[in-house]
C-alpha cells in the first residue's frame, strides 16, 4: 500500500484480482477483478483497515464454493443484480453492475464464485456468519 492508503492490491493481482481501496471518507472497500480488469464484485461493508478488509475478502474466498445469492430486479431502471447477504441479512458483497437479463446475472455470480475460490489467501480470515440461501425475488 502507499502512504495515502490508497491502492492495496493483492500480491501478483495485477489487473484482476483482490483489490482494497480507501473511500473518501477514510473506510476501507473491495472489489474483485475479472483478469481483464473489469469489477466483477464489490464489498458493501466498510471496514475501518485494509487489514480487516483483507480478513472479510478471506473469510468469504474460504465459503466461495457454499455462497448463494439473491437476486432482484433493480427499483429504478432495468436490469437484475445479485447480493450474496451476511449477517443480519446486510449485503456482505454484491454484483458491481446491472444486467439486461436474469439468466445473464445468475451467470455472472457462477462467474464470481468461480473466481473468488480461485483468489490466493491474504491472511487470516475471519469467520462468517452465512444468512440465507439463495432467494430470488422480483421486486419490479
Amino acid at each position: 500500500m502507499d502512504a495515502s492508503g490508497r491502492g492495496h492490491t493483492a500480491a501478483g493481482a495485477g489487473r484482476g484480482g483482490f483489490r482494497a481501496e480507501r473511500a473518501p471518507d477514510g473506510r476501507y472497500r473491495w472489489q474483485l477483478k475479472a483478469p481483464n480488469g473489469r469489477v466483477v464484485a464489490v464489498t458493501a461493508a466498510a471496514y475501518e483497515t485494509a487489514a480487516e478488509a483483507e480478513r472479510g475478502f478471506d473469510g468469504l474466498r474460504v465459503v466461495a464454493d457454499g455462497l448463494t445469492a439473491r437476486i432482484t430486479h433493480v427499483r429504478d431502471g432495468i436490469g437484475w443484480v445479485w447480493v450474496v447477504p451476511g449477517t443480519r441479512s446486510l449485503p456482505e458483497v454484491r454484483s458491481s453492475r446491472a444486467y439486461e437479463r436474469y439468466a445473464t446475472c445468475q451467470n455472472a455470480f457462477r462467474r464470481f464464485v468461480v473466481l473468488l475460490a480461485k483468489q490466493p489467501a491474504l491472511g487470516r480470515p475471519e469467520p462468517i456468519e452465512r444468512g440465507p440461501s439463495l432467494r430470488t425475488t422480483d421486486v419490479s
